[in-house]
């Protein structure tokens, strides 16, 4: 059976300050526990393989549920300490790619020309592409090979410029997701600030925020099931 690939950043920092970021945890946490429900195998790919750092202010919203994929030792091993590289990837394996989030992925999931190829042949595979919150990142420069943009006259949702007021990081971000949304011609979805919302469109599935995390991943599985 193929299998998820999801992917995780590398980005341990805000840009060139010293403030910490990285993987938003229950972005992978929650996926994973609803894969592992419905018993769905995955692999974790970052852009450079390898660690993926831990954003400090997701352990604030960790559950029982969270907590026991963190503390689990295939989760430990692959999910943030020994994560595939883009060149140990087949992306023949895979019928879906997942962007988890975290304010870390708006530096390397922007612009990841290797992980693109292999989100793109996974799409054109007829697999599925799904984000959640900032990892709408990883959407934005996916494109065909005619050069267009996949998420084109798709309805998509991310991460909104409220929810980056709220958290205090508007003067710090290098962009937001709706601008880079609308200039892709994508037509950009949200709802009320930090409340679970979760769009599909064809084969792309998206979250507006951490809420949203099980409702991407329950629209996914209800479509392949």
């Amino acid at each position: 059976m193929k299998k998820v690939l999801i992917v995780e950043t590398n980005v341990e920092k805000y840009g060139d300050s010293y403030e910490a970021t990285g993987l938003w945890l229950g972005e992978a946490a929650e996926f994973v526990d609803e894969l592992n429900k419905a018993g769905v195998q995955y692999d974790f790919v970052s852009s450079k393989g390898g660690y993926v750092p831990i954003d400090p202010r997701s352990m604030k919203y960790v559950d029982e549920s969270i907590m026991k994929i963190y503390s689990n030792q295939d989760f430990i091993v692959r999910g943030l300490s020994n994560t595939l590289s883009p060149k140990q990837v087949n992306p023949a394996d895979y019928f879906a790619i997942y962007y988890t989030g975290g304010h870390g992925v708006m530096w390397d999931f922007y612009h990841s020309e290797e992980i693109e190829r292999l989100a793109s042949e996974i799409y054109e595979n007829e697999g599925y592409l799904l984000s959640v919150c900032h990892g709408i990142a990883g959407l934005f420069n996916i494109k065909d090979e005619a050069g267009n943009y996949y998420i084109k006259d798709k309805n998509i949702t991310g991460f909104t410029k409220t929810e980056e007021i709220l958290a205090g990081k508007t003067k710090i971000v290098p962009f937001f997701n709706k601008a880079e949304a609308i200039k892709r011609g994508a037509n950009f979805k949200k709802k009320r600030f930090y409340k679970e919302f979760a769009i599909k469109d064809g084969r792309i599935i998206t979250g507006q925020n951490p809420f949203s995390v099980r409702a991407v991943a329950k629209q996914f599985l209800e479509e392949v099931k």
